[in-house]
């Protein structure tokens, strides 16, 4: 096996340049362009964070001047909570998620699993009506933010409970067509096993589709938080009181007004609220790579 081995290595070393080129070394070439293409802002916003008493635009040389005083007075701004900010963001964000998550899964497992009428006019009115942009909904959320606050103000205009109400109805039409497709994927045979032995739909539900489903719960769920997360528009006009307000509407604040724009901080506080994504994605990542559903049927 070794000489075999020898030989190997000897017929690859042999082979042109030219050759290697045509065959994989454009591959190489075409992905570390990628690679470049999208590692370069991440640097060049990370570096322009830790640019002390500089500008943006004099962080084009990376890394240098460094130092941590952005970070600081990021926290120590009077009239700008950072603290406040991320804290509110966090908690808006996983409520968002997990409360878009488990109405779409319940909504997706009625639609994949039993039959009742108006199912198909159902299941086309969620397609139809990712047709129309969010945008259009502005006003009328806002008039029915304002309605509603004058009878219950905990969901009202600044309330950030109204806005997690409003992410979670807005994600539910496209999740749970997401899920539905999902679902059809799932041995009925499953289901049907678990009824032989006294199941209910309660059971079937957590205790067999959403075990199985974890890839897809998984990547809604990142999902849901990324959207939430980098959400302006929505909670500019929700959440009008400063302690209240969300990362991408408190950050805007350095850079909204052109007599005082701070970039540097802006960058400081564009690292830290990626902090969040990054680690829901390491902490996601091994069931959406994973085989769950695959396996449990082989079993």
């Amino acid at each position: 096996m070794t000489g075999k081995t020898e030989i190997r290595n000897i017929n690859q070393r042999k082979v042109p340049f030219r050759i290697w080129f045509k065959r994989v070394g454009w591959k190489h070439l075409v992905t570390w362009g990628v690679i470049a293409y999208a590692v370069f802002p991440l640097l060049y916003v990370f570096s322009g964070s830790l640019n002390v008493g500089g500008t943006l635009t004099g962080s084009n040389a990376l890394f240098q001047n460094l130092g941590i005083q952005n970070y600081i007075d990021l926290f120590n701004d009077p009239y700008r909570p950072f603290a406040y900010w991320f804290r509110n963001t966090v908690v808006i964000s996983i409520a968002a998620s997990v409360g878009s998550v488990f109405l779409s899964a319940l909504a997706a497992y009625a639609f994949s699993r039993l039959r009742f009428a108006g199912r198909r006019a159902g299941l086309l009115t969620l397609i139809l009506v990712q047709m129309f942009p969010q945008l259009l909904g502005l006003v009328a959320i806002y008039a029915l933010l304002v309605v509603i606050g004058d009878i219950f103000p905990i969901l009202g205009i600044g309330s950030m409970l109204g806005l997690i109400m409003v992410y979670m109805g807005g994600a539910l039409g496209v999740n749970t067509y997401l899920m539905y497709g999902f679902f059809n994927t799932i041995p009925k045979e499953l289901d049907e096993a678990a009824t032989i032995d006294g199941a209910g739909h309660a059971q079937i539900f957590f205790g067999i589709i959403l075990r199985l489903s974890a890839p897809i719960l998984a990547v809604i769920a990142l999902l849901s938080f990324i959207a939430t997360s980098s959400d302006f528009v929505l909670a500019s006009i929700i959440l009008t009181q400063p302690e209240t307000q969300t990362l991408a509407v408190g950050l805007y604040q350095y850079v909204s007004d052109k007599f005082s724009q701070n970039w540097t901080v802006f960058a400081a506080g564009a690292v830290l609220a990626a902090i969040p994504v990054i680690v829901l994605f390491v902490f996601l990542q091994r069931f959406i790579v994973s085989g769950l559903t695959g396996g449990a049927v082989k079993g």
